[in-house]
């Protein structure tokens, strides 16, 4: 396969995804370069051999390297790039970009909001809305809302979700520490920043533990057993990354035995999570149908990358916008 990047007026993209409107909103930019939708797996299997540029995300099957004879680059979606083969890419000279910071504020507010529910017990408070159930006042101090003044926050990978969400915790006068691989780089918001390798010191600490983190080797299964029995009877988890980084047999227990206080999780190790999985009927569970990164400026943000890339790759350019291979 050639290298060579066609000239906007020969290139054709096509865009996947099963509900993002991709298509129209690329249209309103009048860039005269062809495009379509696709919105199943089957219809990008059979239209993937027209495309020299996709923009795609959960449709990516590394099998389809083998029907795209055009491809040149992809741009994904989402921040999340463990779907794809990148060796096999790189062999093919196709290149591949993420959309991380696209969804930096949906995703950080989510956190937040996610945090404020469980403090607030806003998730029970709708439980009881739908059961006519008026609550009373509690004695038991344990059981009562919190505030969140004064709370320890640790922030498991302080990239740009992490980031701004330390600096919105600081806001609620949250004390913040977090994990990165290197400290040095941090931008602000958290009051310590330690590298992943001091994580189990850190945990005890917090009364939330937020995951902002990419899956990896490293981070896969990250909150395991142990993590779970290090954690304050009190304190809560709030995934906001990789279902994979969590051990989900372990987060059941401890949810079930009361070894920690509460979880709000966005994404599982399937999805969609099955009916009967007994996550479902968790009262100290929040789930939310891996939406956080979800925003009306979604289409618009990743359309901001897709071009900014396009324009580096018909100058031949070396370095992409998110550029992974």
């Amino acid at each position: 396969m050639t290298n060579t990047f066609p000239n906007p007026s020969d290139l054709t993209i096509c865009f996947a995804h099963v509900a993002y409107q991709m298509e129209t909103t690329f249209a309103r930019r009048e860039t005269g370069i062809r495009h379509f939708q696709v919105w199943s797996r089957q219809e990008l299997a059979e239209r993937l051999p027209e495309a020299d540029v996709l923009v795609v995300s959960g449709f990516w099957q590394n099998s389809l390297l083998e029907n795209a004879p055009k491809l040149r680059f992809i741009q994904s979606i989402g921040a999340g790039v463990d779907q794809f083969d990148q060796a096999a890419l790189a062999k093919r000279g196709i290149r591949l970009a993420n959309a991380s910071g696209v969804n930096r504020n949906a995703v950080s507010e989510h956190a937040v909001a996610c945090i404020l529910a469980l403090t607030r017990q806003i998730h029970t408070g709708r439980d009881n809305q739908r059961q006519h159930i008026w609550r009373g006042m509690i004695s038991d101090l344990s059981q009562r809302e919190d505030e969140l003044g004064g709370k320890t926050l640790l922030i498991v990978g302080l990239g740009a979700i992490g980031s701004r969400l330390a600096k919105l915790a600081k806001a609620f006068d949250m004390r913040v520490i977090a994990t990165k691989r290197n400290p040095d780089t941090a931008q602000g918001g958290a009051d310590e920043v330690y590298t992943p390798d001091r994580l189990a010191e850190l945990i005890p600490q917090a009364d939330f533990v937020a995951l902002t983190c990419p899956l990896t080797p490293e981070t896969t299964n990250l909150i395991d057993e142990a993590a779970f029995a290090a954690m304050k009877p009190g304190a809560y988890l709030i995934n906001m990354a990789r279902g994979r980084c969590v051990d989900e047999p372990a987060l059941l227990a401890a949810l079930r035995d009361g070894t920690i206080a509460g979880a709000a999780i966005d994404h599982f190790w399937d999805e969609p999570l099955p009916a009967d999985s007994p996550f479902w009927d968790l009262e100290n569970l929040l789930i939310t149908p891996h939406t956080a990164g979800e925003t009306r400026m979604y289409e618009e943000n990743v359309l901001d990358i897709l071009l900014e890339n396009l324009g580096r790759l018909e100058e031949a350019r070396s370095d992409l916008r998110n550029q992974v291979v």
